[in-house]
């Protein structure tokens, strides 16, 4: 994916104390979402149709909008209105809105604007208004290639979201996970990526070796990945932007979860070696290979604090597998999780607050997220087989992958992409071309 080149041309903000007509309370849910009207953007006379992919991209205006309505409904934070019932045309909204025709249809928020398009270019402007003051609240421009009209989309999605909630968003990013495909006893599992929203899918790898657990560089769009090579595990590094990939190291015995550390500098996993499974880090630029515990249990799935000073991972030394902390340098060990049933996959928060993680217990498997000393557990959802969570990069959503049951054939076996916010609500189905599990959030593109 080419970079987006983005001009900003003017910016209005309401001057002293900034609206927040969203608060988002991450323990009891938004269950009034914010009613917004998204109006078509207006298309400039002159204005040409986008040739994409083989395909004639008509009134990209009223696409864009479309995209950011989704963006809005699928966040459970924002309801925006059917445009049958606008009164307002999009060609005089975006000149100047006629309030009382907005509040009429109980729109608290509007978003207008208008396009222009030429063979090499795409210039958007749009607004954010308050209705209810009857005050503009953003106003900028944007000059990109005609063909990154989605990610324009996005990036105004984050702009409005972060205006009315007072935090950054998370719509221009990508996910990365396995695809996979055949029945349950042979499958065949591939790298794929994707918009936020499903769009955009390529396949990264052919499907020749399995692999497992890819993860963004929370710094720019490295993964690392693990892939075996005639069954031997080895950790792989891919630029998405280049697709140049190379081997990070060949290892004898397993390897599992690699991740990176918060600056990109480092890898950390767990290996396992004589039949005991502790946890190491490879730093990226020399290779040199450093191991952090050394203890005779299982210790595995690691996983940084943003500030990289600790790192929480699970393991079995207390006789069940739990939830454990330690500084980055493998001191102060400490088990944070004492509750029923078994504790894995635990990822650190972005925002540094909580730990996502997922539970056992009683033949259930749980996502849930707990504070970083073990306090706070809060169940999110429950099914008969879910782990594996993925932070969005504001900390406010999850990322995970379910299966479902199958009988003595494979038959009735299906792995799908689920996404909940750390309010328990808001549980959607992520539209994937094939089968998915082990997602990855990258961080924000337009960062």
């Amino acid at each position: 994916m080419k970079k987006l080149i983005l001009t900003v041309f003017c910016i209005f903000l309401f001057n002293g104390k900034a609206l927040s007509l969203v608060q988002v309370d991450i323990t009891r849910g938004n269950l009034d979402p914010l009613p917004i009207a998204v109006s078509p953007l207006h298309v400039e006379s002159g204005s040409k149709d986008i040739k994409q992919d083989g395909k004639i991209i008509k009134n990209v205006g009223e696409k864009i909008s479309k995209v950011i309505e989704v963006n809005f409904r699928r966040s459970g934070l924002f309801n925006p209105l059917k445009k049958d019932s606008f009164v307002q045309n999009p060609d005089i909204a975006h000149v100047k809105p006629r309030f009382e025709d907005w509040r009429l249809i109980k729109a608290q928020a509007l978003v207008t604007g208008k396009v222009k398009v030429t063979d090499d270019k795409l210039r958007v402007e749009f607004r954010l208004w308050d209705t209810v003051a009857a005050k503009e609240m953003i106003a900028l421009a944007f000059s990109t290639t005609p063909n990154n009209w989605r990610r324009v989309a996005h990036i105004i999605s984050d702009k409005v979201y972060k205006r009315l909630t007072g935090e950054e968003g998370y719509f221009d990013t990508r996910i990365i996970y396995v695809s996979e495909t055949g029945p349950k006893t042979q499958r065949y599992k591939k790298l794929a990526i994707m918009d936020q929203d499903g769009a955009n899918v390529k396949y990264l790898t052919l499907g020749n070796e399995l692999v497992l657990t890819p993860r963004f560089s929370p710094k720019n769009q490295l993964v690392t990945y693990l892939s075996y090579f005639r069954n031997l595990p080895r950790v792989y590094l891919l630029d998405i932007e280049t697709g140049v990939q190379e081997v990070v190291g060949d290892f004898p015995g397993m390897t599992f979860a690699p991740r990176f550390s918060p600056d990109g500098k480092k890898i950390i996993m767990s290996f396992a070696k004589d039949g005991n499974s502790d946890i190491y880090t490879m730093n990226l630029e020399t290779r040199v290979v450093e191991k952090i515990t050394d203890h005779t249990s299982i210790d595995t799935s690691p996983s940084y604090s943003p500030d990289g000073k600790y790192i929480v991972f699970n393991s079995d030394r207390s006789g069940l597998q739990q939830i454990y902390v330690m500084r980055s340098d493998g001191s102060q060990v400490k088990r944070i999780t004492f509750g029923k049933g078994l504790y894995g996959t635990p990822v650190w928060s972005p925002r540094g607050d909580l730990i996502a993680f997922t539970k056992v217990h009683k033949g259930k498997f749980y996502i849930g997220v707990m504070r970083t000393d073990g306090s706070g557990e809060r169940l999110l959802t429950e099914n008969f087989y879910q782990e594996a969570p993925s932070w969005s990069p504001n900390g406010r959503v999850l990322i995970f992958y379910r299966e479902t049951k199958s009988d003595s054939q494979g038959k009735g076996f299906s792995a799908k992409l689920w996404s909940i916010d750390l309010t328990g609500y808001n549980e959607r189905l992520i539209e994937t071309e094939t089968d998915g599990s082990d997602p990855s959030w990258s961080s924000l593109l337009s960062k």
